[in-house]
Formats: C-alpha cells, sequence, structure tokens
C-alpha cells in the first residue's frame, strides 16, 4: 500500500463535480442531516461510517495481498511512459467521483436502507453496521469486478493486425503494461469469482454472471477504432427514430433483466445508443449487486428489482454527470481527450450530424481527432443541455426508488450522494 501511494503522491488530485441545483421536494422531507451538495467527500466519509468501515478500493482485503503489492511494485516500471494503466491506477487512488470508487457503499448502504427478513440467523448479520456478512461480501465482490474491468480496458493495441508478430523491442514499456493490466485484471476477476462462489448461492451466481456477460458484450456494441476504442454510429446512415422517454422499458417488473438486452431500434438513436452501452458497461454490474444484496435479505422480488432499477440509474446519471465533466470550461487542455460514444457527443451528432466527418478520421489513430473542434462545435448547440437533462432524469428516477424505502441513515446517505454528484 505505501508502495502505490508513493508512486502517485505527486499526481494532480481528480476534481470534483459541482453540485446541481434543482432539489427533490421528497428528498427535502426526509433528509434530517443534509451534506453540502458540492462536498462529495464529505458526502462518502458520513456514509462510510453508516455501514461500518470505508468500502473504497483502497480498503478492500485482497488489495493487501502479495499480489497486489507486486504489481504496485511493476507499476513503478511504467512511470515517465504513456500507458494508460497509469491513469486507471490514479483514479484507483485518488477517490473523487471516478465510476468506481465508491459502488461497494453504496451497494452495502442500499442493503442497509432495505433492512433484511427476520429469518435471517443472527449468526449471519453484522448487527455494528445493520448488514450481513454476505452483503458485504457481495459488496467488494461489486468492486473487484467493477475494478478489474477498467484495468483491462488499459490493453493497447500495439499494431495493426497486419503487422501482428513483428519485433516490437522499442515497445518494451508499453508491452510491459500490457502485461500488468492482463494479468492484473485477470488476478481481480478471479479472486471476484472465489468470493462469489463462497457464497454458495446459485441466484446470485446467475444474476453477477449475467451482470459479466454484460460487460463483456460492452467491448463489442458499434463499431470500434483500431484501438478497440469505441465510435458513435454514423447518423447519415441510420435512419431517424422517433423519441423516446425510456432507454429499455425499465418499469416493466415482468422484464427478465438475466437475458441479453435487445438491441433493435438501439443504434442511431443517441439516448437509447448511450443507455445500452453503459447499462452493458455500468449499469447492469451495479443494478444487480444491488438486486443481489436484497435477495440475500430474502426480500420479495419487486424489492429485488426495484433494488436492481435503482442501480441501474444511478449508474447512469452518475455517467452523464461524468460526460459532462469535459465540457464545463469554453475551451478543452490541449492534449485532453474524451469519449467520442459520450452523450453530448451523441445528442450533438444527431443535432449536426456533419461533425461525423471529424470523428471518422479517428477510425484508424485516434490522434487525427480534433478534439478541440469537436468541443467547440458541441458547446454551439443543445447537446449540453440535453445531457443535463438525462442525468436529472436518471437522478430523479433513483430517487423514487429510494423513496419507496422508510426514512434512515442509510437513505439519506444515498440521496445525499446523488445530489452531490450532480451537475450545475
Amino acid at each position: 500500500m505505501a508502495l502505490v501511494r508513493l508512486l502517485f503522491r505527486n499526481s494532480p488530485k481528480i476534481q470534483g463535480f459541482r453540485a446541481f441545483s434543482t432539489t427533490f421536494p421528497s428528498f427535502e422531507k426526509l433528509a434530517t442531516k443534509s451534506v453540502p451538495k458540492h462536498d462529495w467527500n464529505r458526502a462518502v466519509s458520513e456514509a462510510e461510517k453508516i455501514v461500518g468501515y470505508p468500502t473504497s478500493f483502497l480498503s478492500l482485503r485482497w488489495l493487501l495481498s502479495d499480489e497486489i503489492a507486486n504489481v504496485a511494485l511493476h507499476l513503478r516500471k511504467l512511470v515517465g511512459s504513456n500507458h494508460p494503466l497509469l491513469k486507471t491506477a490514479k483514479n484507483l487512488i485518488y477517490n473523487g467521483k471516478t465510476n468506481m470508487q465508491a459502488w461497494g457503499l453504496i451497494v452495502l448502504l442500499l442493503a442497509k436502507a432495505a433492512g433484511h427478513s427476520p429469518k435471517i440467523p443472527v449468526m449471519e448479520q453484522d448487527k455494528s453496521a445493520g448488514v450481513l456478512h454476505s452483503q458485504r461480501a457481495l459488496a467488494e465482490v461489486t468492486e473487484m469486478i467493477r475494478t478489474s474491468h477498467l484495468v483491462h480496458q488499459g490493453l493497447v493495441n500495439l499494431q495493426p493486425l497486419v503487422n501482428a508478430g513483428n519485433e516490437l523491442s522499442s515497445e518494451s514499456e508499453m508491452i510491459f503494461g500490457n502485461k500488468i493490466a492482463l494479468l492484473g485484471g485477470d488476478y481481480l476477476l478471479g479472486n471476484s469469482s472465489l468470493e462469489l462462489a463462497n457464497l454458495r448461492n446459485q441466484d446470485i451466481v446467475a444474476i453477477i454472471s449475467s451482470a459479466l456477460r454484460d460487460l463483456s458484450e460492452s467491448n463489442f456494441v458499434g463499431d470500434r477504432d483500431e484501438q478497440n476504442n469505441p465510435l458513435p454510429s454514423d447518423p447519415r446512415k441510420k435512419p431517424k427514430m422517433p423519441e423516446t422517454t425510456s432507454e429499455v422499458p425499465e418499469n416493466d417488473d415482468n422484464v427478465d433483466n438475466l437475458k441479453p438486452i435487445s438491441m433493435q431500434g438501439v443504434m442511431g438513436n443517441p439516448e437509447k445508443e448511450w443507455a445500452l452501452r453503459n447499462i452493458l458497461s455500468a449499469g447492469s454490474l451495479l443494478g444487480k449487486s444491488c438486486q443481489g444484496v436484497l435477495k440475500l435479505a430474502e426480500l420479495d422480488e419487486r424489492t429485488q428489482k426495484q433494488g436492481y432499477l435503482f442501480g441501474k440509474h444511478l449508474a447512469l446519471a452518475w455517467q452523464a454527470c461524468i460526460d459532462l465533466e469535459p465540457f464545463r470550461s469554453a475551451t478543452l487542455p490541449i492534449g485532453e481527450q474524451f469519449s467520442l460514444v459520450s452523450a453530448p457527443v451523441l445528442f450533438h451528432l444527431e443535432y449536426d450530424p456533419s461533425l461525423y466527418e471529424a470523428i471518422a478520421k479517428g477510425a484508424k489513430n485516434v490522434d487525427e481527432v480534433d478534439f478541440e473542434h469537436i468541443h467547440r462545435e458541441i458547446l454551439k448547440g443543445p447537446a449540453i443541455e440535453r445531457t443535463k437533462t438525462l442525468a436529472r432524469k436518471h437522478s430523479q428516477a433513483a430517487m423514487n426508488v429510494l423513496n419507496e424505502f422508510p426514512p434512515s441513515d442509510a437513505r439519506t446517505a444515498l440521496q445525499n450522494i446523488i445530489l452531490a454528484m450532480q451537475d450545475n
């Protein structure tokens, strides 16, 4: 641990999101201890006290193993290179509102807010924190899977397929970084599978396995560049889709969320395409983890489904806030890049399909994309406001689910976290 902190202690901390000004009337009636909306770190810190101890990446038991200590030692060899694994590591060390840091915490807070069946044996209960030991284990599994997925995203394609097998001695640091990303991600994923099996619950295994399937499927949605970075659908080749108010029938209790998500009528519609990509890559895991902890609590199926909807909508609201971050200033810092399938980009392509020509230049090399030009064009259109509306929509959906649970400190903490992550 000391090695990890030493490695990144001079790196700039990730800046927090600013508070969202819209209020939720139901929240103001229920929250008895309001946390300043702009203070994310305080909201998370107070929430951690409610469930017993911090559940972020830095506190998990598996991080203290010798294998992870060795990974941290090897990471020092990448300092000075531009391998993306370093950026992932920094995001894990310096919390802030990255989309991995508080997931286990959110799962445990929902578990405490919902309570558990009186049939649960006393030995299974953590009385001091108000959750079950199995729920805490599932929360850790969630963070391990999420982190392993993000670490795997750090793999770099060092040469085009036509040149595969050629000597890459000049890229030795990048090859080493790829090995660490691959083996480190596999180690975390393997340990998450072991912890999941130790729960000895076939239903939970089925739920989390379907989330793993969705994570894998997220890497094969739509077009990709030669580095496997996602590219948006070409709006000039897709039929215009009618406006919709939902990305999937999330309010239909009869939908079996263990089945693959249908892609029919999705690609080319900005909101549906954005939702599909982010449900597969994030919302499914958080939603099904929330569903799983309520199943471990032996609550009824409707409550379990509400847990899934809460986690899914929270993940989507979270991602919408992250997508807005590069567009908070009028200019993009030199060398800065952002996702080409983020909500502002997809919304702007519907407004001005000609911008796709600037994006298509990066099909072979992302460095060919003029991100500053795309940034300026997006700021001129309605995409930013539409993305803010999207964030509000999913935040409100998550709030609506929370309001079905009885008032408690855990519910208030979740409400504070939702408000703290929002955009002005």
